[in-house]
């Protein structure tokens, strides 16, 4: 417990295991304007479901990164989620010391920095909070008891950021060409839950809250808040994702970059910290279940266009992700076909 970075983090002091090599520091640069990020108005889909689809499109392939506003979740529930997670991390630490843990294998666990605390030659400045979210009766049984609405709040959250993922999966499938239920069943059958606390930090351009990578999964659906610290790597250069208002963020992972025979982009992205204010998220990470065959879709590949990457459970792939430390690109070399 005495790792977690909120248990000592007023001390004033940046500890020399935070402190990032140069070359991956955030400095002390001004981040240009994110007005590129693309925000995506999904109630329009009703309207001209074509037009939806071709933005949702567009933003896929050309930064993996987007918001969604009109999104079907309410603000109320988006608001009751980011309160109680906040909650969660407030409470005094003798309230979460059953939670944590450094076993990454751990089903539903509290830890800090990143997945396996003893990896790496440094560290980064976030508490985080993980879970399974289906099938959603077995799991919530392992969820934190405290905050006591957390239970409800959270798996309420669970079900509609799920389905919001599942329409925007949707859109992609006919953009693309598949059949619109493609993603259903096990390709879509893991949920997991991660919350990252962000501390204030004594020197924000020494250290990070989450260093430049592409997430593994299918999509992610992130609950940013109010606070600025996502960044997003586009063209050479980090574009900040401005927080709005009852916005969503959607991530491209690179289990959809792969089954979409890199028809779509993974986006590279990182977090940064700030001295004056905590940043609490909330992400709700979509994936196939672990022994499943993740492969290029067959439509999506011919003669002309063949498969860039060859047939692998994803659990082997997640194995081989988190010892790359987020490498993008070395992650995926065993994966990748030569041509």
């Amino acid at each position: 417990m005495e790792r977690l970075v909120s248990s000592w983090c007023h001390d004033g002091a940046l500890p020399q295991s935070y402190i990032c090599p140069p070359e991956t520091r955030p400095g002390k640069l001004t981040i240009p304007s994110d007005d590129n990020i693309p925000v995506i108005n999904l109630g329009e889909a009703s309207i001209n479901r074509n037009n939806t689809i071709i933005n949702v499109l567009k933003a896929s392939q050309e930064f993996g990164c987007f918001q969604v506003v009109n999104h079907g979740v309410s603000e109320k529930l988006l608001n009751d989620t980011m309160n109680v997670v906040a909650e969660f991390f407030g409470m005094p630490m003798e309230d979460k010391a059953s939670l944590y843990s450094e076993d990454p294998n751990k089903v539903c666990r509290l830890y800090t920095s990143k997945t396996n605390y003893g990896t790496g030659k440094y560290h980064f400045w976030r508490d985080v909070l993980k879970h399974p979210c289906h099938q959603l009766e077995a799991c919530t049984k392992l969820w934190p008891r405290k905050p006591t609405r957390y239970r409800d709040v959270i798996g309420t959250f669970s079900v509609e950021a799920k389905k919001l993922g599942l329409t925007i999966l949707e859109l992609l499938c006919e953009g693309l060409g598949l059949e619109s239920r493609y993603f259903e069943d096990d390709l879509s059958g893991a949920l997991f839950l991660v919350a990252n606390h962000y501390p204030p930090c004594p020197d924000p351009s020494l250290t990070l809250g989450l260093p430049k990578h592409c997430d593994p999964n299918l999509i992610t659906i992130l609950l940013q808040g109010t606070v600025h610290g996502l960044q997003v790597f586009k063209d050479g250069q980090w574009i900040g994702v401005q927080p709005l208002p009852n916005a969503l963020v959607v991530n491209i992972g690179l289990q959809l970059r792969i089954v979409s025979n890199n028809k779509l982009k993974s986006s590279e992205h990182r977090v940064v910290t700030n001295s004056k204010t905590t940043r609490t998220t909330v992400g709700l990470f979509i994936s196939s279940c672990d022994d499943n065959i993740i492969e290029p879709a067959k439509s999506l590949t011919s003669a002309a266009e063949p498969p860039l990457y060859r047939p692998f459970r994803y659990r082997e792939f997640l194995s081989y992700y988190y010892s790359t430390m987020g490498d993008t690109e070395l992650a995926l070399q065993p994966f990748k076909v030569s041509i």
